[in-house]
């Protein structure tokens, strides 16, 4: 497992990069700069503290698969916590088992700082070694996009 760090300022207030990085008001613009990671990237459920949430995606054999994760914590507009507890594969959702060790009880957390009237968006995620590449690659074109998305 390594420990990764992204961060990115965005011209933008707080509250608006918070509402389009999560897709509050539309889940289109939470969509839009997740494209990079899987250009059919979603999810299902709730932002809410403790609720449950999937990250969804559809591979290149057109099967659905993402994370089935939970918000530890949700302060609006300062930080956002995930873990992620298992996976998901077609309708059903794997918590145990050797593949979902790889990436059990690993977190994503989202945290908003102002600086003036800028955002500066920090992201701390844990990965599996054989994603290091693939999330050092994306993380920063999608975060770019995010900004593209908020300015």
């Amino acid at each position: 497992m390594k420990k990764l760090q992204f961060k990115i300022e965005i011209d933008a207030p707080i509250s608006h990069v918070y509402d389009k990085m999560l897709g509050v008001t539309s889940k289109e613009t939470y969509e839009e700069w997740t494209y990079l990671f899987n250009p059919t990237s979603t999810f299902e459920g709730s932002w809410d503290k403790w609720e449950k949430i999937l990250f969804i995606w559809v591979d290149e054999k057109w099967e659905k698969g993402g994370m089935v994760s939970k918000i530890v914590e949700n302060i609006q507009n300062k930080f956002v916590s995930i873990q992620h507890y298992g996976l998901l594969k077609w309708d059903e959702e794997i918590t145990q088992g050797p593949d979902v060790e790889k990436w059990a009880n690993w977190f994503e957390n989202y945290t908003f700082d102002e600086n003036g009237v800028k955002t500066i968006v920090t992201v701390d995620l844990e990965t599996a070694d054989d994603f290091v590449d693939y999330m050092n690659d994306a993380y920063p074109k999608a975060l770019e996009k995010l900004k593209e998305i908020c300015e």
